[in-house]
């Protein structure tokens, strides 16, 4: 039977543990669906699963690119994609587990993304214009060339605004003209985690302390001095960028702890309006109870899988 499972949430609620304990319970793999646990070298302030979780189960599209190497949403999706597939075909269960919502829903909507190559003297030139006239002026431009896009894009989201402009200005056409949805020709469940949002804060601080304690200041200066700079889209990460200023002086060290726990609340928030509490499509779980939800997501992925052998067998 293909399918998939989706196992979703805003960060530190605990995604990547219940998948890991699913791992002793059903026959899966993992397939990442965390933007930045695609770079290398990035480990502690990613969360990534360790070398021995790794060893433990296959985890897919982790480790698959350098700090200073191109990686969108259309390179994920070909990834994603071709290794739910490869995992179907080995008799197993793909765990698509992450709270990038965009990489989530592209993959359970079946959003075709443009496959424009990115042009690197443009985006430098686009990147120098945003900061010479602000990018509130480069959002404009985008609103003139693809309003459908621009209305989709907040002004502030400078990446998104230049690789918009990009797509069109390398193809000539709107990038909104290649949007569509192809739904997966496999049925989806979607799995969400969700707590009160104070011991959800609590959660996040404690990560990041035990972040701090494990190298986090030592794993951005190894960054920053093998040459990989703040400029790059991987080291504007949170964490990165404000463990960087410490480095260099800007700030102390217990204030950029501070800020990135604050920039972290801020994010698990932004992840709430992807995967919201009242959309239908998600099986909502209390992560407050970690030993009840192995036994609820059991019985989800179970019922969900029975309900689709039943209907293969009607169809048939």
């Amino acid at each position: 039977m293909e399918c998939l499972v989706a196992i979703v949430g805003p960060t530190a609620i605990g995604k990547s543990e219940l998948a890991l304990r699913l791992v002793q319970e059903l026959n899966v793999e993992i397939v990442n669906a965390d933007s930045r646990q695609v770079y290398r070298y990035m480990d502690i302030g990613t969360s990534k699963p360790t070398l021995a979780e790794r060893a433990l189960i296959p985890h897919h599209i982790i480790d698959v690119v350098d700090p200073d190497e191109d990686f969108n949403l259309a390179v994920y999706g070909q990834l994603a994609t071709s290794d739910i597939e490869a995992i179907q075909r080995r008799d197993k269960l793909p765990l698509l587990v992450g709270g990038s919502g965009l990489y989530v829903w592209s993959i359970v909507e079946g959003w075709r993304i443009p496959s424009v190559p990115p042009d690197p003297r443009l985006r430098r030139h686009l990147e120098v214009k945003a900061k010479e006239e602000g990018i509130h002026n480069l959002h404009r431009e985008l609103q003139r060339v693809d309003p459908v896009a621009a209305a989709k894009i907040a002004p502030t989201n400078i990446r998104r605004v230049i690789r918009a402009l990009e797509i069109y200005q390398i193809s000539g056409k709107p990038s909104s003209q290649s949007w569509r949805k192809e739904a997966p020709n496999f049925p989806v469940a979607i799995i969400g985690l969700t707590m009160e949002r104070g011991e959800l804060y609590h959660k996040i601080d404690r990560r990041v302390d035990r972040m701090v304690a494990e190298g986090l200041v030592e794993e951005v200066k190894w960054l920053l001095e093998s040459g990989y700079s703040l400029s790059l889209p991987s080291m504007s990460g949170i964490g990165y960028r404000q463990i960087a200023e410490f480095l260099q002086g800007k700030m102390s060290l217990p204030g950029a702890i501070d800020r990135i726990k604050y920039e972290t609340h801020r994010l698990a928030r932004h992840q709430y309006a992807w995967f919201r509490l009242n959309d239908a499509r998600i099986h909502w779980l209390n992560a407050s109870h970690p030993a009840a939800i192995l036994g609820e997501a059991k019985n989800l992925i179970g019922s969900f899988i029975a309900s689709g052998v039943r209907q293969s067998h009607e169809i048939l």
